[in-house]
């Protein structure tokens, strides 16, 4: 190929990926590994909906295509070190989450070749296996106890052949394929959320608003408890401080003839014994009327349960 040709062919590459990310202001960095073509063509058409493309290529072509490009673009700086690997780009104009869910439920099933890394767990459920009783001297080599049952051979108990982690050896990726269990999935796996400029991970598109206040009440929470422990005030700590300085001075008023509004009912109904009494009597009777309402839901519940097996029809040769 003329030299001409291959500059004019990686000058037209550096300005399409500067113009596309331009164009796009949000991207994922996602991995490619073990992806086929078939299967990228596939996602590049859901994509099409959310008005979102796959941007590959050589790293280092998008690496220097990018870096001549942050001087007109600043924000392009936090994406060249994301650059590495077998990597892409799915650069989108908003509808992150949608695009996320399309990425992370595309996926192919595949077996488990000798030599791959397992990326999750991989268990053999328990069961007939379909195996003829000739092979029962390969499953003993892996030490998974079977028997013959039927003319072919069972595995008593679930066996965990593979570990995260783990490389694959030609004896477990031998029996998953004659088990015809193909344990892997493979897409595009999301690594990072690019959003004009920001980078963060992929799991906070997932946060939930509950999730957002449950997360800042546990701040508030930990800042009330350091300034209570420290003695130093902050608002978070405010009612806490209010509520303690109230209980120090109802306690002071219950030991004391000092009295309050708020403790003049407690303080009579301490000081009359018979009354006292009765209060725990009704308090006593409201708990143990409260459990027997519970018993008695439980038994019709039960009785419920015993007319209706009563009244299924078992009758094998009706």
């Amino acid at each position: 190929m003329p030299s001409g040709d291959k500059g004019s062919r990686k000058a037209a590459y550096f300005s399409r990926v500067q113009q596309l990310f331009d164009e796009y202001p949000q991207a994922f960095v996602v991995t490619v590994d073990n992806v086929s073509a078939a299967h990228l063509s596939r996602v590049r058409k859901l994509l099409r909906q959310y008005n979102a493309l796959v941007l590959m290529g050589k790293n280092t072509l998008m690496r220097k295509a990018i870096r001549d490009h942050v001087e007109s673009n600043p924000k392009l700086e936090s994406v060249v070190p994301l650059i590495k690997g077998n990597m892409g780009f799915v650069l989108c104009k908003g509808h992150l989450k949608e695009v996320l869910e399309v990425l992370e439920t595309e996926r192919v099933a595949a077996p488990a070749k000798a030599g791959a890394i397992a990326p999750v767990d991989v268990f053999i459920p328990a069961g007939n296996t379909g195996l003829e009783p000739t092979q029962t001297s390969f499953l003993q080599a892996l030490n998974i106890a079977t028997k013959i049952a039927r003319g072919q051979i069972e595995i008593l108990k679930d066996v965990h052949i593979l570990s995260v982690g783990q490389k694959v050896g030609s004896s477990e990726a031998a029996l998953l394929q004659k088990l015809n269990i193909s344990p892997f999935t493979y897409g595009l796996g999301v690594e990072h959320v690019f959003d004009e400029g920001r980078v963060y991970a992929p799991l906070v598109l997932k946060l939930t608003d509950d999730d957002i206040i449950q997360k800042f009440m546990s701040g508030v929470t930990r800042v009330a408890s350091l300034s209570l422990a420290l003695s130093f005030p902050t608002l978070a700590a405010v009612p806490h401080v209010l509520i303690n300085g109230f209980k120090k001075i109802a306690a002071i008023s219950l030991a004391t003839d000092y009295d309050i509004e708020q403790t003049k009912d407690l303080k009579a109904l301490l000081s009359d014994p018979e009354a006292l009494a009765k209060a725990a009597a009704a308090a006593a009777a409201a708990s143990s009327a409260g459990a027997g309402e519970a018993k008695k839901e439980e038994a019709k519940e039960a009785s419920d349960d015993e007319e209706s097996e009563e009244g299924m029809d078992f009758d094998l040769f009706g």
